[in-house]
């Protein structure tokens, strides 16, 4: 598979992951509970959406795979990521207010994304050494 083909599986289905991550973040942190609960609910739901359409569809192909193994690197790459993103959310809460967590969250998603998506390609989908 090409990076170009790589790269463009991967925002389209992150784009619709990132929509749903945002907006439950948004939703929540607005009126039910604060930024980083709100944050990692959202992050769950785009999640579950992007392991298996990344799987099957943007890193699919012979040297790849979706199945335990590959869920197991990705809730582990997953985990790292959530708390990356969360500590940066949350500090900018601290730092700035609400409004402008909120508003600076893209920025904290591109860079946590742009690593899931070498994790993913390099490691997260690929087949085991027999």
């Amino acid at each position: 598979m090409t990076l170009c083909r790589h790269l463009g599986g991967y925002a389209a289905i992150g784009l619709a992951q990132w929509l749903l991550e945002y907006g439950l973040m948004l939703a929540l942190s607005e009126w039910v509970m604060p930024v980083e609960p709100a944050n990692v609910i959202g992050r769950i739901a785009g999640a579950m959406l992007g392991f298996w359409l990344n799987g099957k569809w943007t890193f699919a192909g012979e040297d790849t795979h979706v199945g335990r193994h590959a869920a197991l690197r990705f809730v582990t790459m997953w985990l790292g990521l959530t708390v990356a993103n969360t500590w940066i959310v949350a500090h900018l809460d601290d730092v700035l207010g609400l409004h402008m967590a909120q508003l600076l969250k893209p920025g904290a998603d591109l860079l946590t994304g742009g690593i899931g998506f070498l994790l993913s390609r390099h490691w997260v989908y690929k087949k085991r050494a027999a």
